[in-house]
């Protein structure tokens, strides 16, 4: 029986992609694909998905405690545009941050990309 080897030249583009899916998609990359096989692609795009979901997850429960009670109460219906516009810039971010795992790229998340690696490092 012919034994067939899989090692690809992937280096990390696997759990790179794989991070930027949910917060359990970063808990398969880290545990299931970098664990075993640690590379400096996986390494770069786990610390920064990881600072994404972190700013993420602080402004969303920061802005549905003061903003939303403020728009119900007053009726500043452009805060909740404002809101839409957010959001729709977190989405950008995170494509960017996603097209570069898929290139294969060390691509910084704009603002928050670099601080990630410094603030991470131990990943």
């Amino acid at each position: 029986m012919e034994t067939q080897n899989f090692s690809t030249t992937d280096d990390g583009k696997a759990a790179a992609i794989v991070s930027y899916l949910s917060i359990i998609g970063w808990l398969i990359a880290y545990f299931a694909l970098y664990k075993d096989k640690e590379t400096e692609l996986a390494r770069y795009h786990l610390r920064q998905t990881l600072l994404f979901a972190i700013v993420s997850t602080v402004l969303y429960i920061l802005l549905s405690i003061v903003l939303v009670p403020i728009i119900i109460t007053t009726g500043l219906v452009f805060l909740g545009y404002l809101l839409n516009v957010l959001w729709l810039a977190l989405a950008i971010l995170w494509l960017i941050g996603l097209i570069g795992a898929i290139q294969g790229q060390k691509k910084p998340i704009p603002f928050i990309g670099e601080k990630a690696q410094s603030m991470f490092s131990s990943i």
